[in-house]
């Protein structure tokens, strides 16, 4: 059995240290403090983890978590997903997205009041926003360079009032057991409506760190990670500014896979969101995902998806 030379451990740690600064400076400089579109309120196995995934987003979700994440999933990915995401309003996701390691598309209806946005009329929302929902369509691509570094885009078409195409930017470095994900979301800033009814979804930067004992970028049996917003924001829930922290396990065979998380704001009230989750194969390749979530006056709720990999 080989060792690895302390010199090319040193290089590794020391490339991982270049793209952690390089990738969370850059999105540091376009962020600013305004009102954003929300990452978290898509996907069951990410709910799961509180929103810790954006540096995991290993399957067909990674559409709207991480466009970069698709090339360290499996060969093709599908879900449909469906989840109450605040038990207290008659208010639901449903969605499908698949994915190839260099391709996805996506389809996701989206209640506006659990989307962070700025009103027409203030700066700052004051109350819940009801202005019905939010239809989403979305295609991803992306591209590798290197051994290590994936960049990936979402191009996007979404509805409410009117319609407007948009983007969201993702990257994601991988060294080892270590990965480093960062998503730069609604880059244009779109507007929908008029007069009192207007809103504009704002730029929102969000990264994340995972540690993982898949090989090749592949996330394993056991996945540990860590999301922060990169900025604050101004919700119908008060002013955010979320760290997320997050685990997966799953047993040997694929059979069974259990996570959990808990998700922090760090300013405002300083909520406390804990999720739990899990994931049983119905046959090989084909898992029934579950999750909930509750926090003291912040979003908490349930969903159930059917993914499929091969």
């Amino acid at each position: 059995m080989s060792i690895v030379s302390k010199p090319v451990v040193s290089r590794i740690a020391s490339a991982f240290v270049r793209w952690t600064v390089v990738l969370v400076s850059l999105l540091l400089l376009i962020a600013s403090e305004a009102g954003a579109q929300t990452t978290d309120a898509i996907g069951v196995r990410a709910q799961g983890m509180a929103g810790a995934f954006t540096a995991v987003a290993d399957d067909a979700t990674a559409t709207y978590w991480n466009p970069a994440g698709l090339a360290g999933g499996a060969l093709a990915n599908g879900l449909l997903e469906y989840a109450n995401p605040d038990r207290d309003f008659n208010e639901t996701v449903r969605g499908f997205a698949a994915a190839y390691p260099a391709l996805g598309i996506a389809y996701y209806r989206l209640p506006v009041s659990q989307i962070r946005v700025t009103t027409s009329t203030a700066g700052t929302p004051a109350g819940r926003q009801d202005e019905g929902v939010l239809s989403l369509y979305g295609v991803t691509v992306g591209q590798s360079f290197g051994e290590h570094l994936v960049v990936g885009t979402t191009v996007k078409l979404l509805r409410a009032a009117d319609t407007s195409a948009d983007f969201d930017v993702g990257v994601m470095a991988t060294f080892g057991p270590a990965r480093i994900g960062a998503t730069l979301r609604d880059v244009t800033e779109p507007s929908f409506g008029t007069g009192a009814d207007a809103f504009t979804l704002q730029r929102h930067a969000r990264a994340g760190f995972a540690l993982t004992s898949g090989k090749r970028g592949a996330i394993g049996q056991a996945t540990l990670s860590v999301d922060a917003d990169l900025m604050k924001t101004e919700t119908f829930r008060g002013e955010e500014r979320n760290i997320a922290v997050g685990g997966e396990a799953w047993m040997p065979q694929q059979t069974l896979g259990v996570r959990g998380g808990f998700s922090k704001n760090t300013v405002g009230e300083g909520h406390t969101l804990l999720s739990g989750g899990a994931s049983l194969a119905l046959r090989h390749g084909t898992y029934v995902d579950v999750y909930a979530s509750r926090g003291d006056t912040v979003r908490h709720g349930w969903g159930l998806s059917l993914r499929v990999t091969f």
